[in-house]
């Protein structure tokens, strides 16, 4: 649940801000491979999760929302993109279609005390990081006398293999393997991979403050670009024909409407 109690909060404070709607969270979502067996945790198959999202983004584009951001804070953005091209490639509509990880949107928030940064340990999972934002965003959820510490190991020498958000910029993502390193229900059973105990709220104020704000900027940028009832050209983003794509444009219940599931289904 952290992960989700995460990207709701940031996605709260900025309809607080800007008054966009936000949808209900995706509770479930992908797992990589070494999180297999952990208790808590529930692994929704690629091709189902995929699904779901593409489900989503024809439901709320068949309301009006033409113009989607999936914010995400779980490690599954390997996966998020497949479902936004795949609903463009069957739908080819009009719309604006964002995957956005929070962590990839201000990279340097998250740099270690040696490289100017607030935090000792480099981000990886349930740890010094994601407890100081878990701290910032929701305290009332937290009681440190539970945090724990465990140490982080893989089986390759350091160097090769990137960490959470790939944000160290190596060779090797870190979903782009298996094999060089243990899966956390043998290495890590508190659920923890680092220095939670380490984590204050504190260290990750500055970060949150810069990634509400490109949150705004984002937003706005959108908006500014597309305003309401615009959307990117017809005749550049899509095939199908200008009259069928204009029916489903004004929707089911408009005098020559159609709805979006007419042109696909199943999908």
């Amino acid at each position: 649940g952290e992960d989700t109690f995460l990207v709701t909060r940031m996605a709260e404070a900025v309809a607080m801000k800007v008054g966009c709607t936000v949808a209900q969270p995706v509770w479930y979502g992908s797992h990589p491979y070494h999180h297999m067996g952990m208790p808590g945790t529930i692994i929704v198959p690629e091709e189902i999760f995929v699904g779901q999202l593409k489900a989503i983004m024809v439901g709320l584009w068949n309301m009006g929302f033409r113009k989607q951001i999936f914010l995400n804070g779980h490690g599954q953005e390997y996966v998020i993109p497949t479902a936004i091209h795949q609903f463009a490639k069957t739908f080819q509509v009009p719309g604006v279609f964002i995957n956005l990880n929070w962590y990839h949107a201000i990279q340097d928030h998250f740099k270690t005390k040696q490289d100017g940064g607030p935090y000792e340990t480099p981000f990886i999972h349930a740890d010094e990081v994601e407890t100081s934002w878990s701290l910032a965003l929701f305290p009332e959820f937290m009681d440190m006398k539970e945090a724990v510490d465990t140490e982080p190991r893989g089986y390759l020498p350091d160097g090769h293999i990137d960490k959470a958000g790939n944000l160290l910029h190596r060779a090797i993502a870190w979903y782009g393997q298996v094999g060089c390193g243990p899966m956390e229900i043998a290495a890590y059973q508190p659920g923890v991979v680092g220095k939670a105990t380490k984590a204050t709220a504190e260290k990750a104020y500055p970060g949150v403050r810069a990634l509400l704000d490109y949150m705004v900027k984002l937003h706005d940028d959108i908006k500014k670009t597309f305003p309401p009832g615009k959307l990117p050209p017809i005749e550049e983003i899509t095939m199908r024909p200008k009259e069928e794509i204009e029916a489903v444009l004004k929707g089911p219940f408009a005098p020559g409407g159609r709805s979006i599931y007419s042109l696909h289904w199943p999908f």
